[in-house]
Order: C-alpha cells, then structure tokens, then sequence
C-alpha cells in the first residue's frame, strides 16, 4: 500500500492528529490486518487502495472508519481531509467506509 503523501502526513500532524504509517513498522501487514490494527489502536485508516471496500462489503470484516480517497492530487487530499475534519467530523466515528472524490463525500455504514 503506498504511503500518505507527506503533505497529507504534515497536515494531520500539524493539527494535532497521531499518524501512524502502515508498512512502517511492519512492511508485510496485509489490508486484512491493518484494519484490525486500526481497530484495536482506536485509529481511522487512510487509503488510496480499493481492496478495502470488498474486505467490508463482500467478506464482512469487522472495521471502523475507513477513509478512501480516489483519484485526486496530492493536494486535493489535503483539502478533502480538513473538509472531513471540519464539515464532517461527526462522520468519523463507528463503522463507515468513506470515499472522497474532488467533487464528493460517499459515506456507507
């Protein structure tokens, strides 16, 4: 899974968010295990990757949010996210995958 962008990183430290990057510390995690790592670190899951949307929807994996961003620039992603933090902040909590387009916000529970 590719990296967060640095500056979609730099952003979520800035203000104040605890970012953990996956493959960092273990490289060979697979989707399946990020999410449950997420859920038992209590964090919401940033992705470019679709895969997740079928270990929720067709294998029922047990997750909390999930955030996908699609087809946008680096620095569209920075913009979709403090649009999420501060237009939709009561979104991020609970099972829901959300998926951020330029022009969109899809949030399926």
């Amino acid at each position: 899974m590719p990296a967060l962008p640095r500056s979609l990183q730099s952003f979520l430290t800035g203000a104040g968010h605890d970012v953990t990057l996956a493959g960092a510390s273990r490289p060979s995690e697979g989707d399946g295990e990020l999410i449950a790592r997420a859920m038992t670190e209590d964090r919401i899951l940033v992705t470019e990757d679709k895969d997740f949307g079928e270990l929720i929807f067709v294998e029922r994996a047990p997750h909390g949010t999930i955030i996908r961003l699609v087809g946008m620039t680096v620095a569209a992603h920075v913009e979709a996210m403090n649009d999420l933090l501060v237009n939709q902040s009561h979104e991020l909590t609970g099972p829901a995958l959300i998926t951020v387009t330029h022009s969109r916000i899809r949030i399926r529970r």
